[in-house]
């Protein structure tokens, strides 16, 4: 299933399904009206919202409208933590918001996107089976640094079950594409291949994970020189183009022109 949250004016949003081509969705009111909730009662909640999305799909919703990503806030607008996972562990970030998949940035700063993995509960030291079972979504993050240190954290509108993935999930692992577009301008498409499983478990080699902790696989900085003015399209797509998470759309504000 795809899963976003609606801007409501409350901090977390309301939680919406979304079809499986993107063009429908509709309100989970009813099961849960928040992305928390679920992953805190996941083995309840879950299987009630697959079933919705199975109607959705079918067009069977009398109640369905639009998908519009501009409503969106990122899935899980607070999590329990945001953490990047390297080769050598996790390295902590604090816990707190993700930005708005159309938050604009107030002065350049270096981009460094991240495939991101939403967890339910997980034991301290389990191993990468045990933790790949403990992996509830996926989305697309970045990472906003100015002078090295981490100003926001945006994330793309969608989270999506891994079933959902489509044949580019195999074996635990995601193979897709990023696709980024800076000004407009095509930039060289890069190749992801990321193991959810390994990531989370080696953030949980110390201690337990909470649903809702998030850890990051680094997909590398994006390279470019960003400028007041600039407008960014960042996009993980499968090998056949299809949007996987739905784009970020990033504009970093104009030059202030007043004299």
């Amino acid at each position: 299933m795809k899963l976003a949250s609606y801007a409501d004016g409350s901090r977390d949003g309301h939680l919406v399904i979304v079809s499986r081509d993107l063009t429908q969705a509709h309100f989970a009111t009813g099961i849960a009206t928040r992305l928390q909730q679920v992953l805190d009662d996941w083995g309840f909640l879950a299987p009630q919202l697959d079933d919705l999305a199975v109607q959705l799909n079918h067009g069977k919703l009398r109640h369905a409208f639009p998908f519009d990503p501009q409503k969106c806030l990122a899935p899980l607008p607070r999590s329990c933590g945001w953490a990047v996972v390297g080769a050598e562990g996790g390295v902590q970030r604090d816990a707190g918001t993700f930005g708005a998949p159309h938050q604009p940035l107030r002065a350049p700063a270096e981009g460094h996107p991240a495939l991101a993995a939403i967890a339910g509960d997980l034991a301290a030291a389990s191993d990468a089976p045990a933790a790949l079972d403990a992996l509830r979504l996926l989305t697309l993050a970045v990472d906003w640094r100015l002078d090295g240190e981490l100003i926001a954290t945006q994330c793309a509108p969608l989270a999506l079950t891994p079933d959902e993935l489509g044949p580019g999930w195999a074996g635990g692992r995601l193979q897709a594409r990023l696709h980024l577009l800076h000004n407009g301008s095509k930039q060289p498409a890069r190749d992801v291949d990321a193991a959810p499983g390994a990531a989370l478990a080696r953030l949980a080699r110390l201690r337990a994970l909470r649903a809702g902790q998030v850890a990051g696989m680094s997909l590398g900085d994006l390279g470019l020189t960003l400028a007041p003015g600039d407008s960014l399209h960042l996009d993980l797509k499968t090998a056949e183009g299809s949007s996987l998470f739905g784009a970020i759309d990033l504009d970093i504000a104009p030059p202030d022109l007043t004299p």
